[in-house]
């Protein structure tokens, strides 16, 4: 599962391909880490400005990090929108101040390995 808020770049990607890549950073990415989850894919370039190598899905469409200790390959089986009304009171005034709600895309991995 994976949660992207509809103003992302991301989002736009998932909802067009139906298919996402979780990649999982080695311990060493943490600066890449925090600057890739702190800066938009419209804005900047990541890969180019962190020396990330894309490498082709092996049964998807969209790239994984190459750089990655793990990668999963996933095609989009489900996805729902969280819903205001169900959360406790105190979340949408800190976590959604513009209510900008994830959408929650339920994945099948179709591909799966560890570099």
């Amino acid at each position: 599962m994976v949660l992207v808020r509809p103003s992302r770049h991301t989002y736009e990607f998932i909802e067009r391909n139906g298919e996402f890549t979780v990649n999982v950073p080695t311990p060493g990415m943490r600066e890449v880490v925090l600057f890739c989850g702190s800066v938009s894919g419209r804005d900047h370039d990541k890969f180019r400005e962190k020396k990330l190598t894309p490498l082709p899905g092996r049964k998807v469409g969209c790239p994984v990090i190459g750089d990655c200790s793990v990668n999963f390959e996933c095609r989009v089986f489900h996805k729902n929108d969280v819903v205001p009304i169900t959360l406790f009171s105190d979340i949408p005034p800190e976590y959604y101040p513009e209510g900008d709600y994830h959408r929650v895309y339920f994945g099948e991995i179709v591909a799966a390995y560890k570099r």
